[in-house]
Order: C-alpha cells, then sequence, then structure tokens
C-alpha cells in the first residue's frame, strides 16, 4: 500500500445536496456508464467485474463521480466515466471529465525535471540556486534530487492541529516565484538529506528550478514536452478563472453524511506538486507513454523509479516523485492525490506492461484501494504480498 498523501483541509460551502438525491443520481447514472476506448484486450467479464468494483466504492462512500482507465500490454484498452460530474447540472462523468489530479502532479513534474536532467540541462545534485536563485539560501544546499524524493527539509502546510491545512488554499498567485514567499524564509525540518518530510512546497521550489533550466514557464515546458508527446489533449493547470469544457465540480461530505460542495481551491501556488487536472483517458495514456519509454529513456526512468534512502537509516517508498510498492507479488510505481474535491491514484507495473487510473471528485477517500482493486482484476492477482 503506497503511503497515504496528505489531504488540504476542506472548507464547507452553503450550498449542499442531501444524501438521498445523491444516491438516486448514481442509481441513473452507474446504469448508463459511459464507456471510450474499448476492445477486446479486456473481457467483458473483467469490465463488469471492474464496473462492479467501482459502484461498490461509489455506493460506501457516496461518491458523486469517478473516471477510471486500464492500460493492457502497454495500450490503453478500457475506460469508463461513472455517476455525475455536477450533480447540481445533473451532468454524467465520462472518460474525458477533467479532474484535479492532486498529489499525481508531483509525477508529472518528476518527468519533465528528469528530461531536463537527461538533456544535461539540469543538474540534480547542483543546488537548487543555480537554476532558482529566488528560493533563499539555507545552512546547507538543497538539491533537485533532494526534492523530488522528499529529503529536503522543506515544511508541507501549517497543520493547526485538524489536519494538513494550505497557508492559503483561495489565493491567486501569478507566478512561481510569488508562490516561494509563503514557505521560503522558513527554517528547515532537518537537514537536506536526513530525513523523509513530505512537502507540496518543495515542488513549488522544484516548478522554478525547472524555469529556470528550461528558460521557460512550467506550464509551457510540461505542454510541449509531456502532455503532446504522451497524446494528454486535456492535461492543464487547474486555473479557477478559466472556462474549461468538461471539468467536474468538486465535492466533500461532512460529519453528517451529507455531501457539499468542496471549499474553494486556487491551486496556482502549488501547480508542479498539486495544480494540475486531467481525464481518466489523459492518465492512460501517461502511463502507456511511460511504460513505452517515450517520455525519458530507460535508464534515466530507473533513476527515477528508484526508491530513495535518508542518511537517518530509515527506509523510504519514494523514488524521484513516485511511491513504490511490492505487492501481489510485483512491483508497483504510483502515485496518490487529495485535495479539495479530489481523491485520485495510478499504478503502473512495468514487468507487466499494465496500468490503472482512478480520479474522482470527492475528497478524503482511498483512491488507491480501488486502483488495486482494478489492476487484480486486470492482471488476474492474489493478495500474496
Amino acid at each position: 500500500m503506497f503511503r497515504q498523501i496528505p489531504n488540504s483541509q476542506r472548507r464547507k460551502s452553503p450550498r449542499s445536496r442531501s444524501l438521498s438525491f445523491l444516491l438516486a443520481a448514481l442509481l441513473v447514472a452507474i446504469s448508463s456508464v459511459a464507456a471510450a476506448a474499448q476492445d477486446h484486450s479486456l473481457s467483458p467479464e473483467k469490465r463488469a467485474q471492474i464496473e462492479k468494483a467501482v459502484s461498490a466504492f461509489m455506493t460506501a462512500n457516496s461518491v458523486p463521480g469517478v473516471s477510471v482507465a486500464v492500460v493492457h500490454n502497454g495500450q490503453p484498452v478500457w475506460s469508463a466515466g461513472f455517476g455525475m460530474a455536477d450533480l447540481e447540472d445533473f451532468s454524467p462523468a465520462t472518460s474525458s471529465t477533467l479532474y484535479r489530479l492532486g498529489s499525481i502532479s508531483k509525477s508529472i513534474t518528476a518527468v519533465a525535471i528528469l528530461q531536463l536532467y537527461e538533456r544535461g540541462k539540469l543538474d540534480l545534485d547542483a543546488p537548487v540556486q543555480k537554476y532558482c536563485p529566488a528560493f533563499p539560501q539555507k545552512d546547507s544546499p538543497i538539491t533537485s534530487r533532494q526534492l523530488l524524493a522528499h529529503l529536503s527539509g522543506i515544511r508541507h502546510y501549517n497543520d493547526d492541529g485538524k489536519g494538513d491545512v494550505p497557508d492559503d488554499s483561495a489565493r491567486h498567485f501569478a507566478s512561481m516565484e510569488e508562490s516561494l514567499k509563503l514557505f521560503a524564509s522558513d527554517p528547515l525540518l532537518s537537514k537536506p538529506g536526513t530525513q523523509f518530510h513530505y512537502s507540496t512546497y518543495g515542488y513549488t521550489v522544484l516548478g522554478c528550478v525547472l524555469e529556470g533550466a528550461a528558460s521557460q514557464k512550467y506550464v509551457d515546458f510540461v505542454r510541449e514536452n509531456v502532455f503532446r508527446p504522451a497524446a494528454m489533449e486535456h492535461t492543464q493547470a487547474d486555473d479557477v478563472f478559466a472556462i474549461v469544457p468538461h471539468r467536474t465540480r468538486w465535492y466533500h461530505r461532512d460529519k453528517s453524511g451529507a455531501v457539499r460542495n468542496a471549499g474553494v481551491l486556487d491551486s496556482s501556488y502549488k501547480i508542479p506538486g498539486g495544480g494540475l487536472i486531467s481525464s481518466a483517458d489523459d492518465m492512460a495514456n501517461l502511463e502507456a507513454a511511460l511504460l513505452a519509454g517515450k517520455l525519458v529513456k530507460p535508464a534515466t526512468q530507473e533513476i527515477m523509479w528508484t526508491a530513495q534512502h535518508a542518511s537517518d537509516g530509515k527506509p523510504t517508498t519514494y523514488a524521484l516523485g513516485w511511491a513504490i510498492t511490492d505487492k501481489f507479488g510485483l512491483h508497483l510505481i504510483g502515485h496518490d492525490g487529495g485535495q479539495q474535491g479530489t481523491s485520485t491514484a495510478i499504478l503502473l507495473v512495468p514487468q507487466k506492461s499494465a496500468a490503472v487510473a482512478v480520479l474522482a471528485n470527492m475528497d478524503q477517500l482511498n483512491a488507491n484501494h480501488l486502483a488495486e482493486t482494478l489492476l487484480k482484476i486486470t492482471l488476474d492477482l492474489q493478495d500474496n504480498n
């Protein structure tokens, strides 16, 4: 099981839908699943098992909408949307519905950083100020490799005792350098390289590093070098001001069980670590491109997917922007994500040329568990670890 990525604090919205309305919507929508990219590589029996697993997940958690995708033999073979992308307008979720990726954005940033490394434009072990002079010097130098592996010592969100709390989830930030001001002057939690501290802010620094090394804006570089080569036609930054077709609404279930609109989130302060949106179809295309070695060379991919070690001796299950685990007798690569109105997970099995993606429009869900279930169905796996 991958470590669960911390979820941001959710703020209650004044608008809500009753649980009974939600369940009625699910019953109607699940009966008319919008499927795409089907072929005979995934049998009707396995598709039926996946649909049953998704339906059970949605019913147990009162989830408005879920989209999933399956990659088999290196190719996207099946994807579908379940339930509602928008409860108020009764718009169904499809395989092209756009969800907040949350921390899966980190894996995409890692691919872009490793591309620059591969091209000789970025030294993973150089101090970050070589590329991002806006980030102040600390007592010890911080490297891009440490940022990718969460070994930099840079803090995560502030914690008020009620969970992980973004410092300002409603404020808009115009640039990567402006976003750095949220945390750049704060002391490190530990000496770089010594301890694992999960940090979305560390990936904001990586975004600044990328822009310096590439002489290009983060969103432009990833669009040209990751999204286009991987045929991710609709993946983009989650711009709260833009009109984005097929973008889902965001939901949260409160302590009483009522489904409500999730709190406001302007993710401009953390685009490289949690500010992208994508669809199940696009995520399947990303997975297929990675499995085929289209985005980075095999040797570079090996570096990216090798678990890192902290000098405090404690093992980590995190590589460079990717979580690593051994389960079902297989080596799994992936990431999950959670923030206001979203829960996501991707899992890849390079040795089987297979992968799955799960995107949901409700926060505080275990999307990784559903992804594992879909992987088990796809590959006929057993639970022997």
